[in-house]
């Protein structure tokens, strides 16, 4: 009675060979489960986007247009505006008409942003109700 031992290169031969398919069949299922679950769990949470939209506004002469220059400088209609507290008295007035005119902000591009929020706030102390602001509107096509 004699017991086969088998050789040593037969072992190192049969790890030589390893099948990998079975790996990649397994990393293919993950990334197929990993694309799948990603858009889920990044949008899990329902919100309603704003559209952009155009919407052009008619000039009603009730309207009160104030402007800011670069420098920072405010006009009521084309009447220059002494200081914030002259604003705020001026908007008071109309503030108490019915109905109510409209703000409407004209702003120069390369205004700093404060010149425009001391406009909002004072016709937020005033109590108007409805504020805009004009923009140009976008170049045909994009």
């Amino acid at each position: 009675m004699s017991i086969s031992l088998g050789s040593g290169e037969g072992e190192d031969a049969i790890l030589s060979q390893i099948n990998t398919t079975p790996l990649v069949d397994v990393m293919l299922v993950l990334l197929i489960i990993f694309l799948i679950t990603i858009p889920v769990a990044t949008s899990s949470i329902p919100v309603s986007l704003p559209k952009q939209r155009v919407q052009e506004r008619v000039a009603k002469p009730e309207n009160v247009i104030i402007s800011v220059d670069k420098a920072g400088h405010i006009f009521w209609h084309d009447t220059p505006v002494a200081n914030m507290q002259a604003l705020v008295d001026r908007l008071k007035v109309v503030s108490v008409t019915r109905p109510q005119p409209e703000v409407q902000i004209n702003g120069d591009q390369a205004a700093r942003y404060e010149s425009v929020g001391q406009i909002m706030a004072a016709c937020q102390r005033a109590g108007i109700a409805k504020v805009s602001f004009i923009t140009e509107p976008p170049a045909p096509g994009g």
